[in-house]
């Protein structure tokens, strides 16, 4: 690994795998986070004093948004329209954000569970403007562990 010991990791050096296939031309992933329920126990001590315990509860699920450049990738436009369409049988992926390093080494995994496209989103178009064109992807997910 090409990380020294007090280096960070890169914000522009990611990827994102769905299914073990790497999805080409993403520009930026945001909002990807880990939340569970938070369960408080209050009780008494024998000596009559109020005792306060918090413990971890059930994980909840998530969401992130993908914003990519727009191509005619069959096998990420299937995904989508498979998730838009309901056809949860196909639509349900395993999908990876993984943070690599300055070798291009996968360094961390966000791996989301049974991950699918809940929304589509497509840039703006604009006569005479010279940009590319992008579609931001909100996949909504039922589990994200960390590795």
């Amino acid at each position: 690994m090409s990380l020294s010991p007090g280096d960070a990791l890169t914000s522009h050096n990611f990827g994102l795998q769905i299914d073990g296939v790497m999805v080409e031309y993403l520009a930026e992933v945001n909002g990807l986070s880990i939340e569970q329920d938070v369960i408080k126990h209050l009780s008494n001590t024998a000596q009559g004093h109020k005792d306060v315990s918090l413990m971890p509860g059930v994980q909840k699920d998530g969401q992130c948004t993908v914003v990519r450049g727009m191509t005619q990738s069959p096998a990420f436009t299937e995904w989508i329209n498979d998730s838009i369409a309901g056809a949860m049988s196909t639509a349900r992926k395993n999908a990876s954000i993984i943070m690599m390093d300055y070798e291009n080494n996968p360094v961390k995994r966000y791996n989301m569970r049974n991950a699918w496209c809940s929304k589509i989103d497509a840039s703006a178009l604009k006569a005479g403007e010279a940009s590319a064109l992008t579609e931001t992807v909100t996949i909504v997910f039922e589990e994200l562990v960390i590795e």
